[in-house]
This record gives C-alpha cells, sequence and structure tokens, in this order.
C-alpha cells in the first residue's frame, strides 16, 4: 500500500466522521463533496475509471449542486 493510498483513506474516514458531526449544513456539503471527490480517486487508483467518472460527476458534481439549492431554498423559506 502506498502513501497516497494510506492518505486517501485517512482523509476519507476523516471526511466521513466530519460530514456527520458538523452542525453547519453548509459545511456538511462541502465536506460530502471532497469525500465524493475522495472515493472517484479511490475508484481510479483501482482501476476503474467508469466509476471514478460516474462518482465525480454524480457525487461531488449534480448531489452538491442539489444540496446546494436545497439549503438555498430552506434558508430562503425560513427568513
Amino acid at each position: 500500500m502506498t502513501l497516497f493510498n494510506v492518505v486517501l483513506l485517512l482523509v476519507m474516514m476523516i471526511g466521513a466522521v466530519a460530514a456527520s458531526a458538523i452542525r453547519n449544513l453548509l459545511g456538511a456539503v462541502i465536506i460530502f463533496m471532497v469525500y465524493s471527490l475522495m472515493m472517484a480517486l479511490l475508484w481510479q487508483q483501482m482501476n476503474a475509471p467508469d466509476l471514478a467518472i460516474t462518482e465525480a460527476a454524480v457525487g461531488a458534481g449534480l448531489t452538491s449542486v442539489l444540496f446546494v439549492l436545497t439549503l438555498r431554498k430552506i434558508k430562503g423559506l425560513s427568513a
């Protein structure tokens, strides 16, 4: 196991715990986006580029945008 893989797994573990423990919702979305990008890198390391591209597009891209838009609507309703 290379140093890069160890760092990648550590960042993913810290990100998973931090995303569920943080109280700021926008911060949790940003941490989730970083987690998804790390997962895409992990798929690439496992020689699965099709899954890496899908994870980056859907996990880090589309889902994060939908979460941010939902947060914007929720804050708009409460103001």
